[in-house]
């Protein structure tokens, strides 16, 4: 007979948040993993985008259209009632923020930017400074609390378990690929021409869009075609850091476009339309826009920081996001050799084969049952290097 599981998605408020809930509960069926029902504690907006199955039981809070006080509150003191009064055996925390102590449960960590001093510093001073610091603190007391800790990356669950401590139960889990970038995947074009560059990410301080802006600039100078597609938006400092730099370095927007937010069908068809895929983050759990640039078949220039490297491995060339003549040094050999562009999209393409919602979901669904199943026995935990799931 299968276990109930709870999942408490009150907190999943942004993109990849949502996506990875809605994926979770879209993508396979939890009956098939020793799963019978799944209750899943949310608000309007994500219940929405997740269909009805027989399995799957919705409740929306009154609390969850309140303040923020409130919603922590209900988190904290009423979640836990309502899990017992509908027989859930386990609770998962899709949000290591969370400040609900319901036992058993799981912790997934999606966040790195509390466990990044350097990166942390970027916003000294500042209240988002302040909210970095409590989120740390916050997110370590959850995860060493839990039963059991997802990670989405080794790189996140090496440099978080530095803070924490070696935890109990860790399963590495990464998150999937939407199909619809593979579907619209194409082999880039092996002659000249205009190159059109595309980087996803709402500018913040640790996304380095103006960098990026810089280093085509100076491959323009070059002699180089080549333009740049920004996608996701920005506000305050980090967009008046990159408006700033496209001022400089485009004043007449000849080459340089910024869009806002896209939705994910949208963003797969701009991605076919591109030539080249940029990613120059610094600080990540786990890129997942650069999983959908590597299903979607482009050469890709990648920041060389963080869980980057482990996910693209050889299928991209690595550059330092902080140095646009490093940037700029990266991206012009896939510029002038068409057959590295087409080698190393290839790659990309191949190890994005790693990465689907359905090994995501069943992984999930699984690690779930089992922790549930070792708080009902004596046997100790084993090591965390015994439950990670390799990459």
């Amino acid at each position: 007979m299968g276990i109930v599981v709870g999942l408490d998605a009150s907190r999943n408020r942004s993109g990849g948040g949502v996506r990875h809930i809605v994926s979770l509960l879209n993508a396979t069926d939890p009956r098939d993993h020793g799963v019978s029902a799944v209750h899943l504690w949310a608000y309007d907006g994500l219940h929405d985008q997740v269909r009805d199955t027989p399995w799957l039981v919705k409740h929306r809070p009154a609390a969850l259209k309140r303040s923020i006080v409130r919603q922590l509150w209900w988190q904290r003191r009423q979640l836990p009632a309502e899990m017992r009064a509908h027989g859930v055996d386990i609770l998962c925390n899709t949000d290591a923020g969370t400040v609900c102590r319901a036992h058993p449960s799981v912790t997934i960590s999606r966040d790195m930017l509390s466990y990044e001093p350097g990166e942390m510093r970027r916003y000294w001073p500042s209240r988002m400074w302040l909210r970095l610091l409590a989120l740390r603190y916050v997110q370590a007391w959850s995860l060493k609390d839990a039963d059991g800790a997802v990670f989405l990356t080794r790189y996140a669950a090496d440099v978080i378990q530095q803070m924490t401590g070696p935890l109990g139960r860790v399963a590495l889990i990464p998150h999937g690929v939407g199909e619809a970038f593979r579907r619209n995947a194409s082999l880039p074009r092996a002659t000249g021409g205009s190159s059109r560059c595309v980087y996803v990410s709402q500018a913040d301080m640790y996304k380095h869009q103006w960098h990026v802006v810089r280093a085509i600039a100076d491959l323009r100078q070059r002699g180089y075609d080549v333009q740049l597609r920004l996608i996701g938006g920005g506000a305050g400092r980090p967009q008046a850091l990159l408006e700033r730099e496209i001022h400089r370095s485009d004043p007449s927007r000849e080459f340089i476009t910024q869009t806002g937010v896209v939705p994910p069908h949208d963003l797969a068809r701009l991605l076919a339309e591109s030539d080249l895929f940029i990613f120059a983050s610094s600080c990540e759990n786990m890129p997942n826009t650069l999983v959908e640039g590597m299903a979607s078949g482009l050469p890709i220039a990648c920041s060389n920081r963080g869980p980057m490297p482990e996910v693209l491995r050889d299928g991209g060339v690595y550059f330092d996001p902080e140095d646009a003549s490093s940037i700029a040094a990266a991206i012009e050999p896939l510029l002038a050799q068409p057959e590295l562009r087409v080698s190393l999209a290839t790659r990309a393409a191949e190890l994005s084969s790693e990465y689907s919602w359905e090994r995501c979901a069943g992984e999930t669904w699984r690690f779930l049952r089992e922790t549930f199943l070792a708080t009902q026995s004596t046997a100790p935990h084993q090591h965390s290097d015994d439950l990670l799931t390799p990459v």
